[in-house]
């Protein structure tokens, strides 16, 4: 991010930088203003002062502005401090552990993975006015790049901290705001609205891409795997404590650092993963391409077999039984299981359900969901709330105690089930029979125990 016009920092007529002598000498990073500006990010921001004291500087000038690698040092160009008034220096050193503290380099190596971009991709997604462009591996981490500043930048800045001028954030690129980077990646391409951010490099810290300048991770200065992750949880553990006026995506990122992956989450994930990814689901017939088989069969057009991205409907047992953190607990599962489809929040609803089945919410976000209910069990109106939907889910995800009964019949989906833990000793399944142990969920789901190993 910048506060003026990219260039070549302290190249003489480079917008934003003094006209240089024929024989220029380079500046010397003015540590007295780079600092100032970190005490006045501190003061603004409190919540993130472990995080800010924990970067190590190092004047480099490789780096249009400021840069961050994944090993928490901070790149900085001498000239970029120089012509950067201090109160924009403040948002500039936010932003750029805001980076580290959402592990946007981890994410984006994740998410080329998945997604297969091995040097030649094209990006994904709406193409949102941004024209076709083919991009090589620089290029779609220049993507990733642009999606991590807008999940930032949309709420960095106020309360303190002065917005920079030319600044990513998703209004630039006609995007709505409040959403995470996988979001912003799948809504815009390299193009005509993104060309202005060509010059943008916040280092490997952002997009995971290592650069020549960094000093790598067995350079000076870097912070250990633990240490890392000892800094995230005290930034953390002070939003959650105190949370004052912190946004509402910090909040967000602070109760998913409370919650990281356990094995059982894993297993959650993989399970719902397995099944949509099955034969069958998220499949259907279209007219749109013809079969190959077409042209064999005159005077008949045959429709072909095509994918599309598999739909899940959760059903939450809010019953009686199930406790207030079990429910705060399914509501996390309901974030894993979102990202286990691809983080493709409007293919998922929730659908709370006790001994009857109540209102199917779209996820937008776990965040405000209605856990309505706490009479008996019957999770057999739930199957049948989500089979009657108007686009019928390819996956049934149950997250539940067990004390229910069970449909006498498989549905025609695939089904996993999250299963919280109860000892047999547990008297609450039946007051009246104290020995009676509720039937164990059907073969023909897939069973999760909820909680085991973690």
């Amino acid at each position: 991010m910048t506060s003026g016009a990219p260039g070549t920092p302290g190249t003489p007529g480079t917008p934003g930088t003094p006209e240089a002598p024929e024989t220029p000498s380079p500046l010397d990073l003015d540590g007295d203003k780079l600092f100032a500006a970190r005490l006045h990010a501190v003061r603004a921001r409190p919540y993130l002062a472990t995080a800010l004291f924990a970067l190590h500087v190092v004047e480099s000038r490789y780096v249009p502005t400021m840069a961050v690698d994944r090993y928490w040092r901070c790149y900085v160009s001498p000239a970029f401090v120089d012509r950067t008034p201090e109160e924009e220096l403040a948002g500039v050193w936010v932003h750029e552990v805001s980076h580290l503290l959402r592990d946007h380099h981890g994410r984006s190596d994740r998410y080329a993975r998945t997604h297969g971009l091995t040097g030649t991709g094209t990006g994904t997604g709406a193409d949102n006015g941004a024209g076709n462009g083919t991009g090589t591996a620089t290029g779609e981490r220049l993507r990733m790049n642009i999606a991590a500043d807008c999940e930032i930048n949309d709420d960095v800045f106020g309360d303190g901290l002065t917005r920079p001028e030319g600044v990513v954030t998703p209004a630039l690129l006609a995007l709505p705001e409040g959403e995470l980077m996988e979001d912003y990646l799948r809504q815009f391409r390299l193009g005509p609205r993104t060309q202005d951010f060509a010059w943008l490099d916040c280092g490997s810290g952002a997009d995971g891409l290592e650069r020549e300048w960094e000093l790598g991770p067995d350079g000076a200065y870097g912070l250990s795997a633990q240490e890392r992750d000892a800094v995230r949880f005290r930034v953390a553990q002070g939003i959650t404590g105190r949370p004052g006026r912190v946004s509402k995506g910090w909040r967000r990122w602070a109760e998913e650092a409370f919650h990281p992956p356990l094995p059982w989450r894993e297993l959650l994930g993989a399970a719902v993963r397995s099944a949509a990814s099955g034969p069958g689901a998220g499949e259907d017939y279209t007219y749109g391409r013809p079969a190959r088989r077409s042209a064999a069969v005159r005077g008949a057009v045959l429709p072909s077999l095509r994918r599309r991205p598999p739909r899940v409907c959760v059903v939450i047992d809010t019953s009686g039984s199930v406790s207030d953190a079990e429910l705060g607990s399914a509501l996390h599962e309901v974030a894993a299981i979102a990202r286990a489809v691809g983080g493709r929040r409007d293919l998922v609803t929730v659908l709370p359900c006790d001994a009857a089945a109540r209102i199917a919410h779209p996820l937008c976000r776990a965040e405000g969901i209605p856990l309505l209910g706490g009479g008996g069990t019957d999770l057999r109106t739930g199957f049948a709330r989500a089979l009657r939907a108007p686009v019928r889910p390819d996956v049934i995800v149950v997250l539940t105690d067990g004390q229910t009964p069970w449909p006498s019949a498989p549905p025609p989906c695939r089904t996993v089930v999250g299963l919280f833990p109860r000892p047999r000793t547990d008297t609450s399944w039946d007051e009246d029979d104290p020995y009676y142990v509720p039937d164990a969920p059907p073969e023909w789901a897939r069973v999760v125990e909820i909680g085991a190993g973690g």
